[in-house]
């Protein structure tokens, strides 16, 4: 009798791993399917307007990329000129971007590149020209390379930032170019090496400087340095002054000097109270500040500017952006 169980239950065994296996290899197929599964083509299209901005010529490019579902597509999109990167941008949710820049003296050909994404191919949009007429008045425009830039959490890239001068003879003592960035996420910064740069008069040599995009890994919590109170000797203390000041307030209705009292003991468990577990000093003496997040994930369209001034008037040259995915 005892085999014969033992047999049941052996082969009550074996036909669950029979199907436990068929059912393992009729999943195989589908999900190396889903693996395999082909990136949807997309279709990159591209508008670009041009106009006079204080004697230099400013492209504003206007992109929009689709999948062949219809869909906005997601990522971010370069704006090139011949192969030479100008800027990056983020395409929104209607997956749009619009990128400004200062097309220098001469014919241009400009393109703007998708790069995909994890569902989407790249795709590269029509080639659009346009002509950058020469300027009569001093000043410089900004140009970065490359125009994308990805990182994980934690980790630093570096994006070169040029500074060109325009009609430099026009000058008549050095221009000094300060340069800033905006647009990055949530703990992040930039970093220029050097932050402020010197054009001279004549100078025609462009000055590159180094801009150091720095995001932030999430926090790990630290033991604390001292030992917290334990709960049980706090509320030895806390219990009986608790009810002390109940049966003081209960006895000031008889007898008015307890009023006093009562009102001195009030305050002392006030001052105890501060001076211990619900004192926010307290607690990030025993406990530590609180975990620093990570650089939240997506793509992003950082603008970096250059600006100078003579004391009377300010020149701000057309920004110039990049597009930051965060992984």
């Amino acid at each position: 009798m005892e085999q014969v169980q033992v047999r049941g239950i052996v082969c009550r065994g074996l036909r669950l791993e029979l199907v436990a296996a068929l059912s393992i290899a009729l999943a195989m197929p589908a999900l190396a399917l889903a693996a395999d599964a082909p990136q949807q083509a997309t279709q990159t299209a591209m508008t670009v307007e041009t106009h006079d901005q204080h004697g230099r010529t400013q492209a504003v490019v206007a992109v929009s990329v689709t999948g062949e579902d219809g869909l906005p597509a997601t990522g971010a999109v370069v704006l090139s000129d011949r192969g030479t990167q100008l800027a990056g941008a983020a395409l929104n949710a209607q997956g749009q971007a619009s990128l400004t820049v200062s097309l220098p003296a001469g014919d241009h050909s400009l393109r703007a590149i998708y790069n995909g994404d994890a569902t989407h191919q790249s795709s590269l949009s029509a080639r659009a020209e346009a002509s950058g007429q020469s300027s009569a008045v001093p000043g410089f425009n900004v140009s970065v390379a490359p125009a994308t830039l990805t990182l994980i959490p934690g980790a630093s890239g570096t994006i070169q930032v040029s500074v060109t001068p325009v009609n430099s003879t026009a000058l008549a003592s050095p221009l000094f170019v300060t340069l800033s960035c905006s647009g990055l996420p949530d703990q992040s910064s930039c970093t220029f090496t050097p932050e402020n740069v010197e054009i001279q008069p004549n100078q025609v040599a462009a000055i590159t400087v180094p801009m150091l995009i720095g995001t932030q890994a999430a926090g790990v919590g630290t033991a604390s340095s001292m030992r917290p109170v334990s709960s049980s000797v706090a509320w030895a203390f806390l219990l009986p002054g608790a009810f002390a000041l109940g049966g003081l307030a209960w006895s000031a209705r008889r007898r008015p000097w307890l009023n006093r009292l009562a009102l001195v003991c009030l305050v002392a468990l006030v001052t105890l109270l501060g001076t211990t577990a619900c004192n926010p000093r307290y607690d990030y003496y025993n406990h530590g500040p609180p975990i620093p997040p990570a650089t939240p994930a997506g793509t992003y369209t950082v603008t970096i500017t250059g600006q100078s001034s003579n004391g009377v008037t300010a020149v701000t040259s057309p920004p110039v952006t990049i597009a930051l995915t965060v992984q």
